[in-house]
Formats: structure tokens, C-alpha cells, sequence
């Protein structure tokens, strides 16, 4: 029985090691056992975790004290163990990689029945994410003081239960002309106005009953001096752990120039408004949505509509058919300009727009268009302002009948010119025609406008008039020129010149067709013009010119064929002839298969 009661003690004792070792390997703490003389005997899961050993490894170091970061700091701990003490602390410890991290170390002894040092238990915390979060927390708490140390924002912390400032930064206490020692005697309640500490006590009361109050209100206060500060204040309360609300804290924005600027812009209102309904060009407001929402007497006055039925009316009703599409294009890329921006921003440019009277008339405005925005700098509504150019635009109109008539006298001028021309010298007459249609093609590649087009085609059809003046028998020579006959087909320029220098037109035909021989180096005829010099219809017409006079047949010789013409005009582009000229040419024939016609 007794060796029986022995066998099963035996076995308890060894399921309460299996059990402790259990227990200890789920811990989450590494936990390692050392005898008394410092050979490491065993540790945890945990422990092999954190540190990377086996036992074996650990034993081949040394045992149990590799593991401490310093040696030193590892012999003390062993030493006061072993003398029976207990040691509590952090201490930096390596791991097999190297890596170092700070453990809460708790090491104590373990003794024996007799009390005798047996051997040393530790127990490791990693806190190393512990440490992180203070040291977080160390740089958060430091950038927070500094923030508010040295915002120029002014800051400060209340107490609603005593209804003192807590703490205030220098900003703050600048504003209320104290020191940081004497605004925690001070209560907001001590330097707001009379109407403002109304608003105080109302707020205060409604807090104490668990009523939501706004996080951004306005006060005003007075300094020690008497001098009128108004805050904007942004609140955020602090809350105790049942919920209620103990005290807040506050960013003071100065919005006593903001304030200031209001009252002056309401009394600037009030004057614009004034001017406006006494002035007599028109002003007038519209929503972002384009409806009226003022207009001056002027305005009612000039299209007979009072402001409720311009109220009613869209902006189709109130611009003709022609006016309405680019107006609604020019408020369409304004407004998608306008609506991200707080910039100050205008529509710079004037814009005529034909409008629909009330009686059934209409009448052109020149209006400019801006607008107002409020404090944040968002569009609220569109200022429009205009003025009655229907005269204007009469005379215009007029004008412009005068100009087309003068362009019809001119052409037909030119075609007298023309007929007489191809009378007396039928292939000059074809020449012409042929160069007017590929300086025209040019121009039109190149992007000119069109009045200019329509220039160079006009003074094209007479750019050799002056061979009126030369003998009929030099132009149709069949052999070469001499030099006194060649000499004297150059003088066509300057003869075409004075003969068209007095006809009035719309365009420079004189002056064109002058300049049509010139070469950008200054080498043509019959001023020696260079570049800049020479107008940019005569540079197109010269290009023609010489591809027409090259590709095509003269008295004297047979064509010299259209690619020699294109060789001649691209080997001396930007030489005699102008580069832009000579490339729309180019195109034209190589990739546009133009042909002379």
C-alpha cells in the first residue's frame, strides 16, 4: 500500500510539472530559469520567441545571461539574485539576430525547502510598442505645447464649473492685455461687451442642461484698455467620464477687420445701390441659376420691364436667338472658372448682346459681367453691367454697307482692269489667274484671315497691271530678253504701283502688288525690301508666283515642270522666299495633290 500511495504522489507531482510547463508556455511574458550558478536551464515559447535561443543555444553561450544587452548590467542582476533580492526594472536586451528592445524585467530567486539559493527566475515584457506610444505620445504633447505656445491664433482652455480660463497662450492674453499668471483669475465673463456676455450665460445654461450648442460662434470683447475686439471662436468641449461637459477648448480667430470691412461694405452697398438707381447705364443683378434679381431704374426704363416680370422671364427671353448661344458659352466657362476658386475674378472682355424690349423691339448693349462673393470667397450672384450701343450698331451697320459697296467698286474696278489686261495679253491674263488661285490655296493653309485672303486674292488677279506699259512684242518674245528688255519688265512692279496707289480699297493692292518681286535676303526688286520689310500677302504672292511662272509655258521657253518649281522655292525658302510661305506651298502639292489651274 505504502509503495501504491508513493507511486501516485509521484505521479501528481509530475502532472503538476506537466501542468506548470503548460501554463507557462501560454504565457505571453518570456520566462527562463537559471541554477545558482547561472546555467540557463529552461524557458517558455514566449521566451524563444523573443529572443531567438533554444536552451542548448543559450547554454552554449553562457547561459541565460547572453540575452542582456549590457554584461554589466547582466552581472548585477544575476549577483543581486543571488544574495536573495529581487530586482524590478527596464532593461535593454538583444536578441539572436541583434536585434535590441527595451523588457520590464521581473527576477527573482528560487529556494529551496532549507531557504537555499537554488537558482533565479526571470520574467521578460516586451515593451518595446509600449515605449513607441510614449515616445508618440512624448512628441504629440511636445508639438502640442509648441503649437500653442507659438500660434498666432489665440488659445485657451475654460473651466465651466469655476468659470475661469484654465490656460491661455501669449497670443490670447495679448488680446486681453494680461500675463499667463493673471487671465486663470479671469473668466470669459470679465472681458466680453454687455451683449456679448448675454450670449455667455445663454450658452453656459444650455450646456449645463445637456443642450447641443453650436461649435463656432462670434463674441466680442474688450481689452483692459477699453479697446473692441470681435472672435470668431471654434469650441471643442472636454467631456468627464459620465459624459458631462467640464470644460473646452478654444481657438480665438480676431475677425475684428473682417467685421470692420462688413459694416463698411453694407454702407458701400447702400451708396452702390444709390448710384446705381440714379445712373443712366444699366445695372443689374442675376443668380448663379441666371435669373434677375435687381435691376436700375435704367434698366426698366430701357426695355420697359419692371423687376417682378424680369423676375419671371429666363435669359431666352430676354436675348434674341444670335445673342443667347454665346452668351450662354461665355457664362458657362466663366461659372466653371468662377465656382472652385475664392480668387476675386471678372469676365474682362465686352461682349455686345442684342436684347428683346418689352413692346417687341430690340436694342444692343455692351455689357461687362462680374462676380460678388461672400466672406469665403464664393460666388453668390453675377453683377452685369451694360450700356445702349443700338445707335452704335446702326452706324456700324451702315458703315459696313459703305465698305462692302467700296469692296464691289473695287472688284469691279479690278475687272475692268483685268478685261483690258487679257485684251492686249491673253497669257499674262492666264498667268494671273493662275497665281491668284495658289496664293489664295496658300493663304488659306496657312491660316490667314479672311479679309487678308480676300486681299491677296483681289491684288493676285492685277499683280502684273503694270505690263500694261511694256510693248506687246517684249512680253511675247519667243527668244531670250536682252537686258534693257528685261530691264524694263522689271519696271511692271513700280508702274502697277502708281497706277493702283490712288484706288481706294479695303486692302494694301498697291502696296502688294509693289512688293511682290522682293526676296527676304533684300536681293529682289524694286525696292531691296528684306523680311519684315515686305508684307506677308506679297511674300505669298511671290511663292505663287515663281511655282506658276516655273511650271508653266513662256514665249521664250518650254515648262520647266512643277517639281523644279517646288526644288526651286524649297532649296531658297527662308533665303529668298519666306519658310512659313514656302511649307504651306509644299504641303499643298505633296501631300494635298494641288494642281495649277
Amino acid at each position: 500500500m505504502k509503495k501504491n500511495s508513493h507511486g501516485t504522489k509521484r505521479n501528481r507531482s509530475e502532472e503538476m510539472l506537466v501542468f506548470i510547463g503548460k501554463a507557462m508556455d501560454s504565457s505571453n511574458d518570456a520566462i527562463g530559469l537559471s541554477d545558482s550558478q547561472g546555467h540557463h536551464v529552461y524557458h517558455n515559447k514566449a521566451f524563444t520567441d523573443l529572443f531567438e535561443y533554444t536552451p542548448d543555444e543559450l547554454e552554449t553561450l553562457g547561459g541565460g545571461l547572453a540575452v542582456y544587452a549590457d554584461p554589466d548590467i547582466a552581472r548585477k542582476v544575476f549577483n543581486a539574485i543571488m544574495i536573495g533580492k529581487s530586482w524590478r526594472g527596464e532593461i535593454e536586451m538583444i536578441s539572436k539576430s541583434g536585434r535590441k528592445f527595451p523588457v520590464n524585467l521581473r527576477a527573482d530567486s528560487i529556494k529551496d525547502e532549507n531557504g537555499k539559493i537554488i537558482g533565479l527566475i526571470g520574467v521578460h515584457t516586451d515593451i518595446t510598442e509600449q515605449k513607441t506610444m510614449e515616445e508618440k505620445l512624448r512628441k504629440s504633447e511636445a508639438n502640442y505645447k509648441q503649437l500653442f505656445d507659438n500660434s498666432p491664433a489665440a488659445i485657451y482652455q475654460v473651466d465651466y464649473k469655476s468659470g475661469k480660463f484654465l490656460k491661455a497662450n501669449d497670443a490670447f492674453c495679448k488680446y486681453v492685455g494680461c500675463s499667463q499668471e493673471e487671465i486663470t483669475s479671469l473668466s470669459p465673463y470679465d472681458i466680453l461687451t454687455e451683449e456679448s456676455k448675454k450670449l455667455f450665460l445663454e450658452r453656459v445654461g444650455k450646456i449645463s442642461q445637456g443642450i447641443k450648442v453650436p461649435e463656432i460662434v462670434e463674441f466680442d470683447a474688450l481689452d483692459r484698455k477699453g479697446k473692441r475686439w470681435c472672435f470668431q471662436l471654434h469650441i471643442k468641449n472636454i467631456y468627464d467620464a459620465e459624459g458631462h461637459v467640464i470644460a473646452a477648448d478654444v481657438v480665438a480667430h480676431d475677425i475684428t477687420e473682417r467685421k470692420r470691412a462688413e459694416e463698411l461694405l453694407r454702407q458701400s452697398e447702400e451708396k452702390y445701390r444709390l448710384l446705381a438707381d440714379h445712373m443712366k447705364d444699366q445695372v443689374w443683378l442675376m443668380d448663379l441659376n441666371l435669373k434677375v434679381t435687381y435691376i436700375s431704374p435704367s434698366v426698366e426704363k430701357l426695355l420697359g420691364y419692371n423687376l417682378e416680370e424680369l423676375k419671371q422671364l429666363s435669359i431666352d427671353k430676354l436675348l434674341t436667338e444670335t445673342s443667347l448661344q454665346p452668351a450662354m458659352e461665355l457664362f458657362s466657362v466663366e461659372l466653371s472658372k468662377a465656382l472652385p476658386t475664392s480668387q476675386p475674378s471678372s469676365i474682362k472682355h465686352l461682349v455686345e448682346l442684342e436684347f428683346c424690349c418689352k413692346n417687341g423691339q430690340t436694342l444692343w448693349g455692351e455689357c461687362s459681367f462680374s462676380f460678388i462673393r461672400d466672406e469665403n470667397g464664393k460666388p453668390l450672384s453675377i453683377l452685369g453691367e451694360g450700356r445702349d450701343i443700338t445707335e452704335r450698331k446702326r452706324a456700324e451697320d451702315k458703315l459696313q454697307q459703305i465698305i462692302e459697296s467700296l469692296e464691289k467698286a473695287v472688284g469691279a474696278t479690278i475687272q475692268v482692269l483685268v478685261s483690258v489686261l487679257e485684251a492686249r495679253d491673253p497669257y499674262t491674263a492666264g498667268h494671273q489667274s493662275r497665281v491668284t488661285n495658289l496664293a489664295y490655296a496658300i493663304a488659306t493653309e496657312m491660316g490667314i484671315d479672311k479679309e487678308k485672303i480676300e486681299g491677296i486674292r483681289m491684288a493676285g488677279s492685277i499683280h502684273d497691271i503694270g505690263k500694261l506699259s511694256i510693248p506687246a512684242e517684249i512680253l511675247t518674245k519667243p527668244t531670250k530678253l536682252t537686258d534693257i528688255e528685261f530691264s524694263l519688265i522689271k519696271v511692271h512692279s513700280q508702274t502697277g504701283y502708281d497706277m493702283l496707289k490712288n484706288v481706294g480699297s479695303p486692302w494694301s493692292l498697291a502696296q502688294i502688288v509693289h512688293q511682290h518681286h522682293e526676296r527676304m535676303n533684300g536681293s529682289g526688286y524694286p525696292r531691296n525690301l528684306k523680311v519684315d520689310e515686305i508684307l506677308m500677302e506679297a511674300r505669298i504672292l511671290a511663292v505663287a508666283d515663281v511655282v506658276e511662272a516655273m511650271a508653266s509655258h513662256r514665249p521664250y521657253r518650254a515648262s520647266l515642270g512643277i517639281e523644279k518649281a517646288l526644288e526651286e522655292i524649297e532649296k531658297n525658302k527662308g533665303v529668298l522666299y519666306d519658310e512659313s510661305v514656302v511649307n504651306a506651298c509644299l504641303k499643298l502639292f505633296r501631300e494635298k495633290d494641288y494642281e495649277l489651274t
